[in-house]
């Protein structure tokens, strides 16, 4: 990699000396508060103005194809004009989406899904996507910490299956809470995170802390992820536990108190076109033994996944 600073003196030409023949693709950046880094947004797109070689602009996260040429002895040259990749106004989408999560429930055949409209705006500060809302409070280029909100899917519904009558349909409701994220060498990023039942339908809370590591393949960007999420007592309890009052012959009462579970993921950005792009995520719980021994619990997984198409104005 080879990078020249230069002050913004009004000149209009740049070169970078000494660049042996090879593939390249080129990034220009106006650091406009002079901090020496390229200031991001809590998710992690550029805020200050920059430009591609081949006049790229990307909607999404860029791809080095796109942006690639083949520079020989005689070296190359380029007109860019910088943009801010958000706009002035930020990045607006609309689109249809789904929410899906499966029931490891006694008994209970395939698992819950909820449609939802894949509403998408993704500016400086203010994030929403699809069920996530995301609002910046303090970054620098690698660390940034931002409000969390997220619309949580309700586990079950007690009719789907003989093991949940009498425990009571378990209700959609919204988390909210505070998340950290850290890059770290070699293109790694550490999320660290936690979100409370805001509304007071489940009075519990979850943390989690995941790993993910980002790369391009083509017009694809994918983050695969691994870590752990802690489910408090209440939230467990909710869930996955059988309050005394509902105990019955064969399903005795049962608090199985916190838990720690392995999570494993991946996401994934396709820029079908300039203005359409697939989102999705695909989440796996391995569910700690506390969890596995409730008496209406059979499997050991839990599989989460969210899906949108949108179209980028």
């Amino acid at each position: 990699m080879k990078s020249l600073t230069a002050p913004a003196d009004g000149r209009d030409v740049y070169v970078l000396s000494d660049v042996p023949p090879g593939d390249y693709a080129l990034l220009a950046h106006h650091d406009e508060n002079g901090d020496g880094a390229l200031d991001r947004n809590f998710i992690g797109i550029p805020i200050e103005p920059i430009a591609f070689s081949n006049g790229y602009r990307p909607l999404g996260p860029p791809s080095f194809d796109k942006a690639r040429f083949t520079m020989g002895a005689k070296g190359e040259s380029f007109e860019l004009t910088l943009e801010r990749p958000l706009g002035e106004r930020g990045l607006f989408t609309v689109g249809v989406g789904g929410i899906w999560q499966s029931s490891p429930y006694v008994d209970y055949d395939g698992g819950v899904f909820q449609p939802i409209p894949a509403i998408t705006y993704i500016g400086d500060r203010f994030q929403i996507l699809g069920p996530n809302v995301q609002v910046r409070l303090f970054g620098t280029d690698r660390l940034r910490l931002g409000a969390t909100a997220r619309y949580r899917i309700g586990a079950y519904e007690e009719d789907e299956s003989d093991a949940l009558q009498g425990l009571g349909d378990r209700d959609d409701t919204l988390m909210a809470g505070l998340s950290l994220r850290y890059d770290i060498p070699r293109n790694f990023e550490l999320q660290i995170g936690y979100e409370h039942d805001a509304l007071d339908r489940i009075r519990g809370g979850e943390a989690r802390v995941l790993l993910a590591r980002p790369f391009q393949i083509d017009v694809a960007r994918l983050s695969p992820r691994i870590g752990f999420r802690w489910l408090d007592s209440d939230l467990a309890d909710y869930d996955f536990g059988v309050p005394s009052n509902a105990a019955r012959p064969g399903r005795p009462a049962y608090s199985p108190g916190g838990s720690l579970n392995l999570e494993v993921g991946l996401g994934a950005f396709i820029e079908i076109t300039r203005n359409w792009r697939l989102i999705l995520d695909l989440g796996v719980q391995f569910l700690d033994s506390d969890l596995q021994d409730s008496p209406i619990v059979d499997e050991d997984v839990l599989l989460q996944g969210f899906a949108a198409l949108s179209y980028a104005f």
